[in-house]
């Protein structure tokens, strides 16, 4: 699989996720001892089947109607991926992959994430995927800002998007 091929698959896997919303879109891009873990919570799991009931009943339902991504830097290696991504979105549901249990609060969400995906055999094997939950939680409401050594979301989101110095 060369690396315009990883790209274009993991371009539509995302499509299926967040834009057609079908689970056996998502999962028939992806092996069968596939794994998917949002590291912060570690929402996700293992193997295809898992993961299309994953998709169907958590994820693909959890994400908000107007979420927004935005890929602000993207490497491609022999049989990986890894993308920086800015997502926003309102917290007008409940969002169980990002803030599991938590009641919407109405307040808007943006976060910067890294999300890393290896393939295999022309399918996706893996999604790691990191952000701060720290600086979620503080704009949820959830932890004070000037409590914590946390940076400000959107300065990182400036930073990551424009290269704006802090």
């Amino acid at each position: 699989m060369n690396q315009e091929e990883m790209v274009a698959l993991w371009e539509q896997h995302t499509a299926y996720e967040f834009v057609i919303k079908d689970a056996d879109l998502a999962v028939s891009t992806m092996v069968e001892d596939a794994s998917v873990m949002h590291l912060p919570t570690m929402s996700g799991g293992f193997g295809k089947e898992y993961l299309r009931g994953y998709y169907r009943d958590v994820f693909i339902p959890g994400i908000p109607r107007n979420t927004v991504m935005e890929t602000t830097a993207r490497s491609v290696g022999s049989d990986f991926l890894v993308e920086e991504i800015i997502m926003r979105m309102p917290h007008d549901q409940e969002i169980p992959f990002l803030l599991p249990g938590l009641a919407p609060t109405g307040r808007p969400v943006e976060v910067a994430l890294v999300v890393m995906v290896r393939f295999r055999d022309g399918l996706m094997e893996s999604e790691r995927i990191y952000w701060d939950q720290a600086a979620v939680l503080t704009q949820v409401g959830l932890l004070a800002a000037g409590d914590l050594p946390v940076a400000d979301s959107a300065e990182v989101a400036r930073f990551l998007r424009d290269g704006a110095t802090p």
